[in-house]
């Protein structure tokens, strides 16, 4: 499971969506990406629709909770094996279309 902690108002996090959702689609029978916002519901849909990332699994956060515990800055994206442990982390925007993701991805297959 890949799970990305972002925010509507963090640019890296914004720039990085589409390659995140890109990334969704083509490994959705290998790996789930799950995308968990900072922000409510309110900013949250329209943002999505806006930039036609619907299909891209979200859960709201609005109190920071997985944030504060995965100390975690803005955007960061976890790895969990099928035990349930990180593998790894990515901390900043990142191409998850590019050379350097395929590579990390290919360790949860």
């Amino acid at each position: 499971m890949l799970v990305n902690l972002w925010a509507t108002w963090c640019g890296p996090c914004v720039a990085e969506m589409p390659t995140l959702a890109a990334t969704a689609q083509r490994l959705k029978d290998q790996v789930a990406v799950i995308a968990v916002a900072q922000d409510d519901a309110a900013k949250v849909k329209p943002f999505l629709a806006g930039k036609k990332l619907e299909a891209l699994p979200v859960y709201l956060d609005p109190k920071l909770t997985l944030s504060v515990h995965y100390k975690a800055n803005l955007p960061t994206t976890i790895l969990y094996g099928a035990d349930g442990k990180e593998i790894w982390r990515v901390t900043g925007g990142f191409d998850w279309a590019g050379a350097e993701a395929q590579k990390l991805l290919a360790e949860a297959r």
